[in-house]
Formats: structure tokens, C-alpha cells, sequence
């Protein structure tokens, strides 16, 4: 449901608990309606994203000469556009997901150039980052573990922003333990220590 929002105008003798009407344009104004509405923008403008990119990488996967799904989604505050299905996509993927990463850099500089807004959406192809994900979830809760029952510091290997972010929300999941990332990129890394 799409609705303008309208300027308010209260008057004391109104109760505050009640939707008032707008001087100007004579329309009900609920704030419950105002934030849906706020909300639907958002979501409205993601999925624009998505449909953008969605469009980009269809002309992209036809100049290489790939076959694969176009799937869109919402996930929190980003759009996801998802590529599975075809052949050989992995190609896209790359080594450690370095193919991956700049197709998704490319994709949302596409977006941003249709839209004049940078975009935070996350590209994943033949399902690598969801896999990606469930293995750095599974090797952050193993370290924080082991920290937490033998105390002392664990450094894990280096990562990406994205996948030290994954890392330190499973960390955070298990009590008695903490992370932070320490070094500079490429090599910073996550090292969980005993609170």
C-alpha cells in the first residue's frame, strides 16, 4: 500500500491518540499508515535494485554465454540477487570468490549508476556465499568453542569484511567469548579471546 505522506496539524482540543486531518489536503493521517508506508518505500526501492541488477546481469551472463536463474530477494536492509541453475557458472565464481566479488562490485556500480544511490546489494552465484556462509558460521562457533573451554586466543586465517562479519556474529553466539579483528587488509583476520 502506497500512501503520501501528509503534513500534521494537531489541535489541542483533539485527542493526540486519535488520526488527525491534514489542513491542507483534507486526508487522515495514522502514523501506524506513515510507517508502513515508510517501510514499503524501502522494501519498494530494494526490490528496484534487485530488478535493476537482475537486468545487468541477464545482458552479462548473455555476452559470456552462460545460462543460469535470476532469482531477487530481500533480506534485511539489501537486496540479494541469486544465480543458479547453469552450467560452469562457478567460472563466476573464481578462486576463494574473487570472480564473485568483483561481479558483484560491477553490478552494484550498475545499480548506482541507474539510480544515483549506492547500493549494498549482495550477489551470490551458484550458491557459493550461502555455503561460504554456513562454513565460516560453523568455524567461528568451533573457535569460540574451543577458546571458551581451553581459554587463551585463537587468530583464524585472513578474510574478507564479509566473511570476518560472519565470523564475529557466530562468535558472539556463544558465551564466554569475544572477537575482534586485528592487521590490515588483505590480511586481517578474526581472533577470538576469552572474556
Amino acid at each position: 500500500m502506497r500512501t503520501e505522506a501528509a503534513t500534521v496539524t494537531t489541535d489541542a482540543r483533539t485527542d493526540p491518540a486519535e488520526p488527525t486531518t491534514d489542513q491542507t489536503t483534507d486526508q487522515t493521517t495514522d502514523p501506524s499508515v506513515v510507517a508502513d508506508s515508510d517501510t514499503d518505500d524501502g522494501e519498494d526501492y530494494l526490490v528496484e535494485e534487485g530488478e535493476i541488477a537482475g537486468d545487468y546481469l541477464e545482458q552479462l551472463l548473455d555476452v559470456l554465454d552462460f545460462d543460469g536463474d535470476i532469482d531477487l530477494d530481500v533480506e534485511g536492509d539489501r537486496a540479494v540477487v541469486s544465480i543458479d541453475g547453469g552450467k560452469d557458472l562457478t567460472k563466476l565464481v573464481g578462486r576463494k570468490g574473487e570472480v564473485l566479488d568483483a561481479l558483484q562490485e560491477l553490478t552494484r556500480l550498475a545499480v548506482q549508476q541507474s539510480t544515483g544511490e549506492r547500493s549494498k546489494l549482495m550477489l551470490d552465484i551458484a550458491g557459493w556465499r550461502a555455503a561460504r556462509r554456513q562454513e565460516l558460521t560453523e568455524l567461528g562457533t568451533s573457535a569460540a568453542q574451543r577458546v571458551a573451554r581451553d581459554g587463551g586466543r585463537e587468530a583464524l586465517d585472513p578474510m574478507t569484511p564479509f566473511e570476518r562479519k560472519i565470523v564475529h556474529d557466530a562468535v558472539a553466539a556463544v558465551s564466554g567469548v569475544t572477537s575482534e579483528s586485528e592487521g590490515a587488509e588483505p590480511q586481517r583476520r578474526v581472533v577470538v579471546v576469552k572474556e
